[in-house]
């Protein structure tokens, strides 16, 4: 491989011009970290970004989050959350276990149901077919006793 491609010239990102957008965004973040171990405010910040913007000629402004500090930072109320997120998950999952035991026993007793509704059925087709057998047996005494009324003599 020639020299020239394993050396090619490194150009410096901050003599680019940037963009309108990235140009606020660079802006106000110079602005936030120019004066070290001092956080500006976030009016500073905006301030920043719309001079950098109207330069540009658009009134876009980054929004800049600042880092919540530890008086904002309210650990018992967060605690508190999880612990009702919790209850309120346990409680869920109880109820859950009670539905399934609900539908269980209601599947049971269907199920007890529906033997019972065959047991009856199948008593119900036994009793059928032993009229049936009766009525046969009653059309072939008939028939056999008409017989005779239906020869020629």
């Amino acid at each position: 491989m020639p020299e020239a491609a394993r050396h090619h010239p490194t150009q410096d990102v901050s003599t680019r011009p940037a963009s309108g957008p990235l140009r606020d965004w660079l802006a106000a973040m110079k602005a936030a970290t120019s004066q070290p171990g001092e956080t500006p405010s976030e009016p500073e910040i905006e301030r920043a970004a719309k001079t950098s913007g109207q330069q540009a000629g658009q009134a876009w402004s980054p929004r800049v989050v600042a880092p919540p500090t530890a008086s904002q930072e309210d650990a018992p109320e967060a605690e508190g959350d999880v612990a009702d997120l919790m209850a309120e998950n346990m409680i869920l999952k109880a109820k859950l276990r009670m539905e399934t035991d609900r539908y269980n026993e209601l599947q049971a007793i269907l199920a007890a149901e529906l033997r019972d509704l065959r047991a009856h059925i199948d008593e119900e087709m036994r009793e059928l077919d032993e009229v049936r057998a009766e009525r046969d047996l009653w059309m072939a005494r008939a028939e056999a006793l008409a017989q005779p009324l239906f020869q020629k003599r």
